[in-house]
């Protein structure tokens, strides 16, 4: 695990620079505390910072090269099949120097050129430089667990693994996106394959990238099928489950340096704790993360999957004052990222850190499982149409003659939200079942200014796309791809990677396997979700090995109290903030409707989400934005109200 960044200049008697390249790589140089390594040709140049996981030596160090130098790579993921792929090359004539996964795929590149994307299984993100046919071949992993940025100019090609490496070069402007912020007020995050800058972009998940001659040429190499369907028992497909899961895990198992897993006491983490325990000699070390908090703690049921299997176990309790943190995850995020749950994955991978250098977890299960209570809602109103027309129209009246002020509260709101969505389209239904600012919500704060740089420009559209681009067959299957091609790629890995990595902490994640992944995806639906029950083959796989109480108990999520710290540890802050008149020149928000949003959340309404992402884009612009120059320290904003 590492980062990664490289330039070229199109006019090849223009020197890439080793301090254009050391500039990229110190930026991002906690992603690789070990060393870093440049290596320039005239016109080209490739960085690296190196997270040692595989290979100690410094043999194993990058840019690595083939035998005869022809061929440059530079690598940020782990290859879990190295070893197989490596025997492979070496009958094939290929002679290795080290034992590193990274000289695989340099092998691996020039036996099989693109094709060698098929072979790699694993998380990965890469740039080869092939001297032989002056050529840039880059890509990213099937499900995007690595992240890739690109900056494609007039007279200049940039990447790395992260944005802020891009922008070190002046030459990359620093301007926000108005489409990107609006995706992201809309949905918390912010979908690739624009970013948070004009002109920077992202390579898509399972997509590989070619720079020759000064044209780019971006192609998918891989898709999930989940048909046909297997005819397959209930019995046999869980004896299967079992295996693979076994496999995925004891695949990730591979390191030489201290590893554990982060557990939660979900049936995801716990699933993954429960094969490290079967495959380890050891006790697994485990780490959990609570805020003290009714309704937001799940440390006791962590525990006792944690004594269940005799694990080192770990706890952090997470109390404000969270300032700290959060300035720092404006930092390390590079784009405004509104999933609160990065805060606790930040600091618990701190914790984490301090005992090993990988850490397991369960990312991936909900989205191949049908873990999300929408899934259950959406495949029954599309199914069975439970809730016929003439009842929508009874919603929609009722939620007309609500008064304005109560819309925002309690049960009253969520038969409100019902009424609006299920009046929807089903694809722009399923859209809106985890908006922040809805449709309507943005049209009221966006000042005119801001909705005409957008060009009529809707979030929705996302989704549509994704829908219309599955060929699937179940509406089901539907909704878990496209989860899969957005809210998992640009939210929950984004998530993990950046929190982890802010800390040189290697992060695997089992259920992402793209073999396990395969498989399950073309089981019946109704092994996933059946009469409501979500998860239900990984949870038969699971019964007698894990407590029912654990396996049945309602999904809590990783949800952090902003509700409350919005109202008390937050309050002065946030409004300092969000009021200042900095915030109200840039002319994105009408100032008397964040006024409203502030006013009815401290008086019990509950805009607590909202409020997080208009906090995160003020405190990015700060960042990223207002300042002078990009700094490596990660807490040089300031608050004030200027």
């Amino acid at each position: 695990m590492c980062g990664i960044a490289g330039k070229i200049y199109f006019d090849t008697e223009r020197k890439v620079t080793q301090q254009e390249l050391h500039a990229m790589a110190s930026v991002i140089a906690h992603r690789g505390p070990d060393g870093e390594g440049i290596w320039t040709e005239q016109n080209v140049g490739l960085a690296h910072r190196r997270l040692a996981i595989i290979d100690l030596s410094t043999s194993a160090n990058q840019p690595m090269c083939n035998e005869d130098g022809s061929v440059w790579i530079t690598f940020n993921g782990e290859i879990y099949n190295f070893g197989e792929l490596r025997n492979e090359l070496e009958g094939q004539g290929h002679i290795f120097r080290t034992h590193s996964d990274t000289e695989v795929i340099v092998h691996a590149y020039e036996e099989y050129g693109r094709d060698c994307l098929e072979r790699l299984r694993g998380m990965f993100a890469f740039g080869i430089w092939d001297a032989r046919t002056r050529t840039l071949f880059c890509a990213r992993d099937r499900v995007g667990k690595k992240p890739f940025f690109y900056f494609f100019g007039k007279d200049r090609f940039l990447f790395g693994s992260e944005l802020k490496a891009l922008i070190t070069d002046p030459a990359v402007p620093r301007k926000p996106d108005p489409i990107a912020i609006d995706q992201f007020l809309a949905l918390g995050y912010m979908p690739g394959p624009r970013s948070a800058f004009i002109g920077i972009k992202k390579l898509p998940a399972a997509h590989w990238l070619e720079l020759k001659n000064g044209n780019v040429e971006i192609e998918r190499y891989w898709k999930l099928r989940y048909t046909p369907k297997r005819k397959i028992s209930m019995r046999d497909a869980i004896a299967e489950l079992d295996c693979r899961l076994a496999e995925a895990v004891r695949l990730r198992l591979v390191s030489d340096v201290p590893l554990g897993a982060f557990l939660s006491g979900g049936v995801d983490s716990s699933a993954v704790v429960l094969q490290m325990a079967r495959a380890m000699d050891r006790p697994v070390r485990t780490f959990s993360v609570g805020f003290g908090s009714e309704g937001f703690d799940e440390l006791p049921f962590a525990r006792q999957v944690a004594e269940l299997y005799g694990t080192n176990h770990t706890e952090l309790l997470v109390e404000a004052p969270v300032q700290d943190i959060i300035s720092r995850l404006v930092w390390y995020y590079d784009e405004p990222f509104g999933d609160s749950s990065a805060l606790p994955t930040y600091a618990i991978s701190e914790v984490t850190r301090s005992h090993v250098t990988v850490v397991l977890n369960g990312d991936g299960a909900d989205e191949t499982f049908a873990g999300y209570d929408w899934y259950k809602m959406d495949r029954l109103i599309h199914r069975g149409e439970v809730i016929p027309l003439m009842a929508r129209r009874w919603f929609a009246d009722l939620t007309r003659r609500l008064p304005a002020d109560c819309k925002s509260s309690g049960s009253v709101r969520k038969i409100a939200r019902l009424a609006e969505v299920l009046a929807l389209s089903p694809c722009r239904r399923y859209a809106q079942w985890t908006e922040r600012f809805g449709p309507e919500a943005r049209r009221q704060l966006y000042t005119s200014a801001f909705e005409e740089a957008l060009k009529g420009s809707q979030p929705d559209d996302l989704f549509s796309s994704a829908f219309t681009q599955s060929d699937t067959k179940d509406w089901l299957d539907t909704t878990l791809d496209t989860d899969i091609k957005l809210y998992l790629a640009d939210d929950l890995l984004v998530k993990m990677d950046r929190a982890t990595m802010s800390h040189s902490l290697e992060a695997r994640s089992p259920f992402l396997d793209h073999v396990l992944m395969e498989f399950v995806a073309t089981l019946p639906v109704q092994f996933k979700q059946f009469w409501g029950q979500k998860k239900r083959i990984l949870k038969s796989s699971l019964r007698g090995r894990i407590p029912d109480a654990l396996l049945d108990r309602p999904k809590m999520g990783f949800s952090v109290p902003v509700d409350k710290w919005f109202r008390e540890d937050l309050r002065e802050m946030t409004h300092d903030l969000l009021l200042s008149a900095r915030a109200s020149q840039r002319e994105y928000f009408k100032h008397e409707e964040v006024i409203r949003l502030l006013y009815e959340h401290g008086a019990h309404c509950n805009h607590g989400l909202r409020l997080w992402n208009l906090l995160m884009l003020e405190l990015w612009h700060r960042t990223f934005i207002d300042s002078g120059s990009l700094t490596t320290n990660p807490c040089f904003w300031s608050m004030g109200s200027d």
